[in-house]
Formats: C-alpha cells, sequence, structure tokens
C-alpha cells in the first residue's frame, strides 16, 4: 500500500464531473489496485476513488488514475507532506460474529427460505477481496451473491456490490443478483440496496432454528 497525504486537487471524468478544491487530504492506493481520497472526516468514506483495475500513471506533481470504463481521476500534488509504501501482507479476512456465522450456516442450509427457486452454489465462494456469503442460482439459471449480516447497514449492501463487480468480470457467473440479508435492514440501506437493483430480505433467526420457516420479509 501506498499511503500518500499532500495538499491537493483532484478532478473527476466520467459517468459525471467532480471536483475538489485544493485541502490536505489521505490518497491510499492499495495492493488490489484500488485507489481512494480521503478528507479528515466522514468516518471510512472517501470522497472519490476508482475501483479496481485501474492504472496510475505518475507525471511530475499529477497522477492520473483510469480504469477500463473510460473514467478517470486526476490528483494534482501542490504540496507532498508524507509518501510512504509499506507491505501489509496477506490478509487473513473477517471474522464474522456468532450471530452471522450462525445465520450463514441455517440459511446455507435452507436457501429456499430466501427464494423458493434457490439453489445453493457454494459457501464462502472466494473472490480477491475476501469470500462471498452465498453464491447461489435461480430458477432460470442466475447467479445470485448473498450477503448475510446480523444487521444490514449501508457498509455491507457496498460490500456486496463490490462481490457482484468482482464476479459480474467472470463469465460462468456473470451478470449477478444480489440479494442482502440480515435480521434488521435499516433504512438507509434498503433505499440504498434498491437503488442497485438489490432484493432484501428480513430473516427471524429464532424461526430459522427451528422447524417451521415463517413467512421472511421481502423488501
Amino acid at each position: 500500500m501506498r499511503i500518500l497525504v499532500a495538499v491537493c486537487s483532484v478532478s473527476y471524468e466520467g459517468r459525471l464531473a467532480a471536483r475538489l478544491d485544493p485541502a490536505r487530504r489521505l490518497v491510499l492506493f492499495k495492493a488490489d489496485g484500488s485507489v481512494a481520497v480521503h478528507a479528515d472526516s466522514l468516518a471510512y468514506k472517501p470522497l472519490n476513488w476508482m475501483n479496481p483495475p485501474c492504472t496510475v500513471k505518475e507525471d511530475g506533481g499529477t497522477l492520473v488514475i483510469s480504469n477500463p470504463k473510460g473514467e478517470t481521476l486526476r490528483i494534482e500534488l501542490h504540496d507532498v507532506l508524507h509518501d510512504h509504501d509499506v507491505d501489509l501482507g496477506p490478509e487473513p479476512g473477517l471474522e464474522k460474529d456468532g450471530v452471522e456465522a450462525e445465520l450463514q450456516v441455517l440459511i446455507a442450509a435452507r436457501v429456499a427460505a430466501l427464494r423458493d427457486d434457490l439453489v445453493l452454489v457454494r459457501r464462502e465462494y472466494p473472490t480477491d477481496i475476501g469470500p462471498v456469503d452465498l453464491l447461489c442460482r435461480d430458477g432460470s439459471g442466475q447467479a445470485v451473491v448473498v450477503e448475510i449480516k446480523r444487521v444490514g447497514e449501508i457498509a455491507g449492501v457496498e460490500q456486496l456490490v463490490r462481490y457482484q463487480e468482482r464476479l459480474d468480470r467472470d463469465t460462468r457467473w456473470a451478470p449477478t443478483r444480489g440479494m442482502f440479508v440480515a435480521t434488521r435492514i435499516k433504512p438507509q440501506a434498503k433505499v440504498f440496496a434498491e437503488s442497485r437493483g438489490i432484493e432484501c430480505v428480513e430473516v427471524d433467526l429464532d424461526e430459522l432454528r427451528g422447524t417451521h420457516v415463517a413467512p421472511l420479509r421481502l423488501f
């Protein structure tokens, strides 16, 4: 990972045009090929970013990041305060808490509780950014990427979108559908998921543990 702290201005051209005036910012160049521009606010969310795969070209004080979609992120460096490369090594992956782990096991054993036509392909399907909770196919044969959380928040939907982007590059699975599953899904997460064409399903853990499967809530 390259960690760059600099006074910089940023411009983006692609689906729309956007610009950030000069200010101190953190720019992260990750080994997976992604680039993210952060301010000292907004929690984990970057001000602007480029998902992999992308190409980084540096010419003097200008960084030009482009991707196959024709999008371009241009970073003008006015004053470099810190520039450091560090090898973080292999990522062991996120360990789910007990509830999420149990939900994944229970749902994997009865994916038809989410939709009548779902068939499980594999649990923990590996990608280069982490494992997909459940990879399924529906009655039409389309691949369905299922992300399971105890409480569904926007970050979980974003994670699901990233997994879909990865699998959509593989002709065996593309195009995929997304399904976001949790015991409770926050309203903002539902709105964001629906804007990306992702189904939201709330499940009852006690019902899944029992022998009777009550109707699940589909949003």
